[in-house]
């Protein structure tokens, strides 16, 4: 079974993004429009992370901090799932913690 994700990227005449939307071909998404996107792939033979980091030009700064406090966290929690390193993700959940609170997207403790 193979299934297909699509980006399409809609750009100004400077190439900025106006637009971004994406779906897939097993029905789960279907041509749902987003503000921002980061796409990391590790490559086999390298051994190096290619990404792909767009944002609109409606992404407001609030909504960027927030972004990327999720991605933070869910690398964290991705991390832990995947090394079962609790020693180092609970240090990196320590950071995205800091994160969000010099960022306001949670309150201080």
């Amino acid at each position: 079974m193979k299934s297909r994700i699509e980006i399409n990227i809609k750009l100004d005449e400077s190439k900025v993004p106006e637009k971004i939307d994406w779906s897939s071909s097993d029905g789960q998404m279907t041509n749902q429009e987003v503000k921002a996107m980061f796409l990391s792939v590790f490559d086999k033979e390298t051994l190096d992370t290619l990404k792909i980091e767009l944002w609109t030009k409606e992404m407001q700064v609030g909504e960027m901090d927030r972004f990327v406090f999720q991605i933070l966290r869910g690398m964290a929690d991705t991390y832990m799932k995947s090394t079962n390193n609790s020693a180092l993700s609970n240090d990196m959940r320590k950071f995205v913690q800091y994160f969000g609170e010099k960022t306001g997207i949670i309150p201080t403790k």
